[in-house]
Protein backbone atom coordinates (compact mmCIF):
# COMPACT_ATOMS: atom_id res chain seq x y z
CA UNK A 1 0.00 0.00 0.00
CA UNK A 2 1.64 3.22 -1.18
CA UNK A 3 0.56 6.68 -0.03
CA UNK A 4 2.21 9.68 -1.67
CA UNK A 5 2.08 13.35 -0.70
CA UNK A 6 3.27 16.22 -2.89
CA UNK A 7 3.09 19.99 -2.81
CA UNK A 8 2.80 20.52 -6.56
CA UNK A 9 3.09 24.34 -6.48
CA UNK A 10 0.17 24.63 -8.89
CA UNK A 11 -1.57 21.60 -10.41
CA UNK A 12 -1.98 23.27 -13.78
CA UNK A 13 1.73 24.06 -13.82
CA UNK A 14 2.93 20.59 -12.86
CA UNK A 15 0.51 19.07 -15.39
CA UNK A 16 2.77 20.42 -18.11
CA UNK A 17 5.87 18.92 -16.51
CA UNK A 18 5.19 15.19 -16.72
CA UNK A 19 2.77 14.85 -13.80
CA UNK A 20 0.39 12.47 -15.56
CA UNK A 21 3.27 10.30 -16.79
CA UNK A 22 4.59 10.15 -13.23
CA UNK A 23 1.21 8.96 -11.92
CA UNK A 24 0.96 6.38 -14.71
CA UNK A 25 4.37 5.02 -13.72
CA UNK A 26 3.97 5.06 -9.92
CA UNK A 27 0.24 4.34 -9.57
CA UNK A 28 0.00 5.44 -5.92
CA UNK A 29 -2.91 4.00 -3.96
CA UNK A 30 -3.45 7.46 -2.48
CA UNK A 31 -2.00 10.77 -3.64
CA UNK A 32 -2.41 13.79 -1.37
CA UNK A 33 -1.69 17.10 -3.08
CA UNK A 34 -1.10 20.53 -1.61
CA UNK A 35 -0.94 24.02 -3.11
CA UNK A 36 -3.15 22.85 -5.95
CA UNK A 37 -4.18 26.44 -6.79
CA UNK A 38 -7.02 25.33 -9.07
CA UNK A 39 -10.61 24.19 -9.15
CA UNK A 40 -11.47 20.87 -10.82
CA UNK A 41 -12.95 22.51 -13.92
CA UNK A 42 -9.65 24.35 -14.47
CA UNK A 43 -7.61 21.15 -14.55
CA UNK A 44 -6.84 19.20 -17.72
CA UNK A 45 -9.28 16.31 -18.15
CA UNK A 46 -6.34 13.92 -18.32
CA UNK A 47 -5.93 14.50 -14.60
CA UNK A 48 -9.60 14.29 -13.67
CA UNK A 49 -11.92 12.15 -15.78
CA UNK A 50 -8.93 10.60 -17.50
CA UNK A 51 -7.40 9.32 -14.28
CA UNK A 52 -10.76 8.00 -13.13
CA UNK A 53 -11.31 6.17 -16.40
CA UNK A 54 -7.78 4.82 -16.80
CA UNK A 55 -6.83 3.99 -13.21
CA UNK A 56 -9.97 4.39 -11.12
CA UNK A 57 -8.82 7.47 -9.24
CA UNK A 58 -11.51 9.18 -7.22
CA UNK A 59 -10.71 12.83 -6.57
CA UNK A 60 -11.65 15.24 -3.81
CA UNK A 61 -10.71 18.90 -4.31
CA UNK A 62 -10.80 21.63 -1.70
CA UNK A 63 -9.91 24.87 -3.48
CA UNK A 64 -9.38 28.16 -1.66
CA UNK A 65 -11.92 30.94 -2.00
CA UNK A 66 -9.14 33.15 -3.38
CA UNK A 67 -8.51 32.13 -6.98
CA UNK A 68 -5.11 30.63 -7.77
CA UNK A 69 -4.14 30.27 -4.11
CA UNK A 70 -3.49 27.39 -1.73
CA UNK A 71 -5.90 24.44 -2.04
CA UNK A 72 -5.62 20.70 -1.49
CA UNK A 73 -6.79 17.54 -3.24
CA UNK A 74 -6.74 13.82 -2.54
CA UNK A 75 -6.75 11.19 -5.29
CA UNK A 76 -7.41 7.58 -4.27
CA UNK A 77 -8.00 4.37 -6.16
CA UNK A 78 -10.60 3.42 -3.58
CA UNK A 79 -13.53 5.77 -3.10
CA UNK A 80 -13.41 7.27 0.39
CA UNK A 81 -16.10 6.17 2.82
CA UNK A 82 -16.29 9.70 4.20
CA UNK A 83 -15.02 13.12 3.16
CA UNK A 84 -14.55 16.33 5.13
CA UNK A 85 -13.38 19.56 3.56
CA UNK A 86 -11.66 21.74 6.12
CA UNK A 87 -11.42 21.73 9.89
CA UNK A 88 -14.66 23.48 10.75
CA UNK A 89 -13.12 26.91 11.30
CA UNK A 90 -13.77 29.52 8.62
CA UNK A 91 -10.46 31.36 8.82
CA UNK A 92 -8.67 28.16 7.81
CA UNK A 93 -11.32 26.57 5.64
CA UNK A 94 -11.58 29.58 3.33
CA UNK A 95 -8.02 28.78 2.23
CA UNK A 96 -8.78 25.17 1.28
CA UNK A 97 -5.97 23.80 3.42
CA UNK A 98 -7.38 20.42 4.39
CA UNK A 99 -8.98 17.35 2.84
CA UNK A 100 -9.91 14.64 5.35
CA UNK A 101 -10.87 11.23 3.99
CA UNK A 102 -11.77 7.97 5.69
CA UNK A 103 -11.17 4.48 4.28
CA UNK A 104 -12.54 1.93 6.70
CA UNK A 105 -10.91 2.73 10.03
CA UNK A 106 -8.06 4.73 8.45
CA UNK A 107 -8.41 8.51 8.60
CA UNK A 108 -6.11 10.41 6.25
CA UNK A 109 -5.64 14.12 6.98
CA UNK A 110 -4.12 15.89 3.99
CA UNK A 111 -2.91 19.35 5.02
CA UNK A 112 -1.23 22.36 3.53
CA UNK A 113 0.02 23.98 6.72
CA UNK A 114 0.36 27.78 6.57
CA UNK A 115 3.61 29.64 6.07
CA UNK A 116 4.50 32.10 8.83
CA UNK A 117 5.63 34.70 6.24
CA UNK A 118 8.89 36.59 6.12
CA UNK A 119 7.67 39.26 8.54
CA UNK A 120 6.50 36.45 10.90
CA UNK A 121 3.04 38.02 10.92
CA UNK A 122 1.23 34.76 10.20
CA UNK A 123 2.95 32.61 12.78
CA UNK A 124 0.04 32.85 15.30
CA UNK A 125 -2.35 31.74 12.52
CA UNK A 126 0.02 28.90 11.63
CA UNK A 127 0.34 27.69 15.22
CA UNK A 128 -3.43 27.79 15.71
CA UNK A 129 -3.80 25.67 12.58
CA UNK A 130 -1.37 23.09 13.98
CA UNK A 131 -3.30 22.94 17.25
CA UNK A 132 -6.62 22.43 15.52
CA UNK A 133 -5.25 19.66 13.29
CA UNK A 134 -3.88 17.91 16.38
CA UNK A 135 -7.20 18.26 18.19
CA UNK A 136 -9.13 16.82 15.23
CA UNK A 137 -6.65 13.98 14.82
CA UNK A 138 -6.92 13.09 18.50
CA UNK A 139 -10.70 13.07 18.27
CA UNK A 140 -10.53 10.58 15.39
CA UNK A 141 -8.17 8.38 17.39
CA UNK A 142 -10.49 8.53 20.39
CA UNK A 143 -13.23 7.21 18.09
CA UNK A 144 -11.08 4.16 17.28
CA UNK A 145 -9.69 5.30 13.95
CA UNK A 146 -6.11 4.95 12.72
CA UNK A 147 -4.77 8.37 11.76
CA UNK A 148 -2.21 9.43 9.17
CA UNK A 149 -1.42 13.13 8.74
CA UNK A 150 0.45 14.10 5.60
CA UNK A 151 1.31 17.17 3.59
CA UNK A 152 3.48 20.24 3.49
CA UNK A 153 3.98 21.11 7.17
CA UNK A 154 6.07 24.21 6.38
CA UNK A 155 8.38 23.51 9.35
CA UNK A 156 11.67 21.64 9.58
CA UNK A 157 11.60 19.75 12.86
CA UNK A 158 15.25 19.10 13.73
CA UNK A 159 18.67 20.47 12.74
CA UNK A 160 19.15 17.48 10.47
CA UNK A 161 16.08 18.51 8.47
CA UNK A 162 17.62 21.52 6.74
CA UNK A 163 21.01 22.30 5.28
CA UNK A 164 21.76 25.64 6.95
CA UNK A 165 20.02 25.33 10.30
CA UNK A 166 22.27 27.78 12.16
CA UNK A 167 21.45 30.58 9.73
CA UNK A 168 17.70 29.93 9.80
CA UNK A 169 16.85 29.80 13.50
CA UNK A 170 15.00 33.13 13.36
CA UNK A 171 13.25 32.40 10.08
CA UNK A 172 9.73 31.05 9.81
CA UNK A 173 9.85 27.34 9.22
CA UNK A 174 12.53 26.76 11.84
CA UNK A 175 11.61 28.99 14.73
CA UNK A 176 11.41 27.40 18.21
CA UNK A 177 7.67 27.99 18.57
CA UNK A 178 6.97 26.26 15.26
CA UNK A 179 9.21 23.31 16.03
CA UNK A 180 7.60 23.03 19.48
CA UNK A 181 4.26 22.31 17.82
CA UNK A 182 5.81 19.35 16.04
CA UNK A 183 7.09 18.25 19.44
CA UNK A 184 3.47 18.31 20.61
CA UNK A 185 2.45 15.93 17.82
CA UNK A 186 5.30 13.64 18.83
CA UNK A 187 4.31 13.77 22.49
CA UNK A 188 0.73 12.92 21.54
CA UNK A 189 1.86 9.67 19.91
CA UNK A 190 2.53 10.58 16.29
CA UNK A 191 5.63 9.35 14.50
CA UNK A 192 7.53 11.06 11.69
CA UNK A 193 7.79 7.97 9.50
CA UNK A 194 10.81 8.97 7.43
CA UNK A 195 12.92 10.14 10.37
CA UNK A 196 12.00 7.09 12.45
CA UNK A 197 13.29 4.81 9.71
CA UNK A 198 16.28 7.01 8.82
CA UNK A 199 17.30 8.57 12.14
CA UNK A 200 20.84 9.63 11.30
CA UNK A 201 20.71 10.33 7.58
CA UNK A 202 21.38 14.00 6.73
CA UNK A 203 20.88 15.78 3.41
CA UNK A 204 17.40 14.37 2.75
CA UNK A 205 15.11 17.23 1.82
CA UNK A 206 11.72 17.85 0.22
CA UNK A 207 11.84 21.58 -0.63
CA UNK A 208 14.41 23.78 -2.31
CA UNK A 209 14.41 27.49 -3.10
CA UNK A 210 13.97 28.39 -6.76
CA UNK A 211 17.21 30.38 -6.67
CA UNK A 212 19.70 29.23 -9.27
CA UNK A 213 21.76 26.19 -8.30
CA UNK A 214 20.10 25.61 -4.93
CA UNK A 215 18.43 22.31 -5.78
CA UNK A 216 21.43 21.12 -7.77
CA UNK A 217 23.61 21.66 -4.68
CA UNK A 218 20.91 20.11 -2.47
CA UNK A 219 20.56 23.12 -0.17
CA UNK A 220 17.13 22.18 1.06
CA UNK A 221 14.63 21.68 3.86
CA UNK A 222 12.61 18.61 4.81
CA UNK A 223 9.19 20.10 5.52
CA UNK A 224 6.88 17.48 3.96
CA UNK A 225 5.94 14.55 6.19
CA UNK A 226 3.82 11.53 6.85
CA UNK A 227 3.16 11.54 10.61
CA UNK A 228 1.40 8.34 11.66
CA UNK A 229 -0.36 7.57 14.92
CA UNK A 230 1.43 5.00 17.09
CA UNK A 231 -1.21 2.37 16.34
CA UNK A 232 -0.43 2.71 12.60
CA UNK A 233 3.31 2.33 13.06
CA UNK A 234 3.40 -1.52 13.11
CA UNK A 235 2.05 -1.47 9.54
CA UNK A 236 4.71 0.95 8.19
CA UNK A 237 7.03 -0.82 5.77
CA UNK A 238 8.97 2.09 4.26
CA UNK A 239 9.12 5.86 3.95
CA UNK A 240 10.91 7.47 1.05
CA UNK A 241 11.60 10.85 -0.50
CA UNK A 242 11.76 11.27 -4.28
CA UNK A 243 14.00 14.30 -4.94
CA UNK A 244 14.67 13.16 -8.50
CA UNK A 245 11.05 13.94 -9.42
CA UNK A 246 10.88 17.48 -10.80
CA UNK A 247 7.99 19.77 -11.66
CA UNK A 248 7.64 21.60 -8.34
CA UNK A 249 9.89 23.23 -5.75
CA UNK A 250 8.89 20.29 -3.52
CA UNK A 251 9.36 16.60 -4.25
CA UNK A 252 6.92 13.74 -3.63
CA UNK A 253 7.18 11.72 -0.42
CA UNK A 254 6.03 8.13 -0.04
CA UNK A 255 4.72 5.98 2.79
CA UNK A 256 4.42 2.21 2.33
CA UNK A 257 2.19 0.11 4.57
CA UNK A 258 2.17 -3.67 4.88
CA UNK A 259 -1.49 -3.59 5.85
CA UNK A 260 -3.77 -2.80 2.89
CA UNK A 261 -6.44 -0.63 4.56
CA UNK A 262 -7.15 1.36 1.41
CA UNK A 263 -7.34 -1.49 -1.11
Amino acid sequence: MRLFSWNVNGLRSVAGKGFRAWIDAELPDVLALQEVRAEPHQVDEALTTGLLADHGYHQVFNPAEKKGYSGTATFSRRAPDEVELGLGEARFDSEGRTVITRYGDVRLINCYFPNGQRDLGRIPYKLDFYRLVLARAQAFRAAGERVIICGDWNTAHQNIDLKNWKANQKMTGFRPEERALLDEFEAAGYIDAFRKLHPEQPDHYTWWSNRAGVRERNIGWRIDYHWVAAEVWPTVKAARLHPQVLGSDHCPIELQLTDPPLA
